[in-house]
């Protein structure tokens, strides 16, 4: 009977795991790309535990421990890619639980908030989107970040659904929650969201009534927390020199009318299962004209609707308002080089998984056999989806081909190209590659520099040597 029962309870979280694995089963094979090079193979403060000790104090140091840990480990580049997806793992199994507890809460028996739980987490673990967050390398600093901040999330949660006085419950709320906070904001900014994040669980918590001062309280040290980690990271000269340079780059209004077509651009990532791309380079329109009105428009009116209607229909609400909060931090007020990447959808996408998850269990209620059909091809398309997109991880020319096919107009990833077949000595290729480059962006003075030194017989830094180079 205990048998039983254990099984029952554990079997949901047994296959999150497993189809994981199964999704992510070639995620091992992947090489280093892009970003990898700069802040995980060539920073010289992440090779070792000690040289890490000695290059502190820097922006996201825990993730930067994660990466020494990984080289400590002599594992290489497979050691690096088996830790995100365990990480992975373990976000699925965090949204597995915390969906368990919401449908719970709004009254869903526990076998229906159950299933929705286990249909919301399998959407998550198996979207295509993800893989820019788990099969490349550098994309920890979300899924690293989101474990610390779901788990904090996760912990609030227990701890108010207990009893006044019950052992532990202080400490959940006081000390553990806020300290995950805590850490994931040392891992990446973006996770400065939980406190909103809480505040959202709290007012649709249909099944007691709200109260802003009960709020505050449960809640007060972990705004502490982020005013305290934002205080600490405007002494750091990187965050006020990021800081500086945002606001260069575009001012707030401009920035905000310029991501209109990046929270647009992400929404479409969540169907376009077969356009995954690691570098879109998004061109920046600071003035969207009438189509970014009617946007923007639309967003207010969807956000607006979430918002008032909350408590009325809490679950379609708090799904709509999950995706925007978490987007907020890199979809708003500060300006980023690159408008958008398929990685900051990461957490948001629970958001609509529960949606969807909510929809097919909806169904059933008519149509059990519609469905059962309708959620087996969402997880065979996405899992299939997650399988291939991973394999575009395997080298560098695979990658980069992948990312001038989406994005042809990206000088940027043009010259990469180059480099990547430089690199294997096909240097007809790379030239080819490095003139398109020159021809989308006449300015770009990387690519015109590589040119020029293959001209001369000497190929960038790094690449070769090649026996054939001219």
């Amino acid at each position: 009977m205990l048998v039983n029962a254990n099984l029952e309870r554990w079997w949901p979280a047994f296959l999150v795991v497993l189809v994981l694995c199964l999704a992510y089963a070639n995620a091992l094979q992947a090489s280093f790309q892009f970003d990898d090079w700069d802040v995980i193979v060539r920073d010289l403060g992440v090779q070792s535990v000690p040289a890490w000790w000695n290059s502190m104090p820097a922006m996201r140091p825990l993730l930067k421990l994660s990466y020494a840990l990984n080289h400590a480990s002599g594992l290489g580049v497979v050691g690096f890619h088996a830790v995100n997806v365990i990480v992975h793992a373990g976000n699925g199994l965090l949204i597995l639980v915390l969906v368990r507890r919401f449908a719970g809460q709004l009254g869903e028996s526990p076998p229906t908030a159950g299933w929705i739980a286990l249909a919301t987490a399998l959407i998550f673990v198996l979207h295509p989107v993800q893989t820019e967050a788990v099969t490349y390398a550098s994309g920890r600093s979300t899924s690293l970040g989101a474990l610390f901040a779901l788990g904090s999330v996760a912990a609030w949660v227990r701890a108010r659904a207990a009893p006044e006085g019950q052992p532990g419950r202080a400490v959940l709320l006081l000390l553990v929650s806020p300290a995950l906070l805590l850490l994931g904001l040392a891992t990446r900014e973006a996770m400065a969201v939980v406190p909103l994040v809480l505040l959202l669980w709290e007012v649709a918590d249909v099944s007691r009534p709200f109260r802003w001062r009960a709020v505050v309280a449960r809640t007060a040290v972990h705004w502490a927390v982020l005013g305290c980690a934002i205080t600490a990271a405007l002494y750091l000269p990187a965050y006020r020199d990021f800081l500086v340079t945002s606001l260069a780059t575009r001012s707030v209004t401009e920035n905000l009318a310029a991501q209109l077509q990046g929270v647009v651009y992400l929404a479409g990532q969540l169907l376009n299962i077969d356009r995954m791309n690691a570098d879109p380079a998004l061109p920046v329109d600071l003035h969207p004209g009438l189509g970014g009105a009617a946007m923007l428009i639309v967003l207010v009116v969807v956000c607006g609707l979430a918002i008032s209607n909350l408590r009325r229909y809490p679950l379609p609400a708090f799904g709509v308002l999950w995706f925007f909060l978490w987007l907020a931090p890199t979809n708003s007020l500060l300006a980023r080089p690159d408008l958008v990447n398929d990685r900051q959808l990461y957490v948001a996408l629970a958001g609509p998984a529960l949606l969807l998850a909510a929809s097919i269990r909806r169904l059933a209620t008519h149509q059990r056999g519609l469905a059962l059909l309708a959620f087996v091809i969402v997880l065979a398309l996405t899992g299939l989806a997650t399988h291939l997109r991973n394999e575009v991880y395997r080298d560098e020319v695979t990658f980069w081909r992948d990312v001038v096919g989406q994005s042809p107009h990206n000088a940027r990833a043009f010259n990469n190209l180059g480099i990547a077949l430089a690199d294997q000595c096909d240097l007809l290729r790379a030239e080819q590659a490095w003139r398109r480059a020159v021809k989308l962006d006449p300015g770009y003075t990387r690519t015109a520099v590589n040119l020029q030194l293959l001209r001369q017989g000497v190929l960038p830094e790094g690449v070769g040597p090649c026996p054939q180079a001219p």
